[in-house]
């Protein structure tokens, strides 16, 4: 099956945030991998975007629950 291509969007529902907020992640390079086929046009793979947020995954909110463990 050929990989699916969303747009921002739709990344958005699926991620909860906002269209503004998936900007301000390219910009940093912090959010998952996209693509702009054109100037104007940004694509994410479905695949990258959930391995994006699985990567994510915590178990603590705590910043020294690493070194406690």
């Amino acid at each position: 099956m050929e990989e699916q291509f969303i747009q921002p969007p739709t990344v958005s529902e699926l991620t909860g945030l906002t269209l503004a907020a998936l900007a301000q992640l390219r910009y940093r390079g912090l959010g998952p991998r996209f693509y702009k086929p054109t100037p104007k046009t940004v694509l994410y793979r479905r695949s990258e975007v959930m391995e994006w947020v699985e990567a994510s995954a915590q178990t603590s909110t705590s910043r020294n629950a690493r070194a406690l463990a």
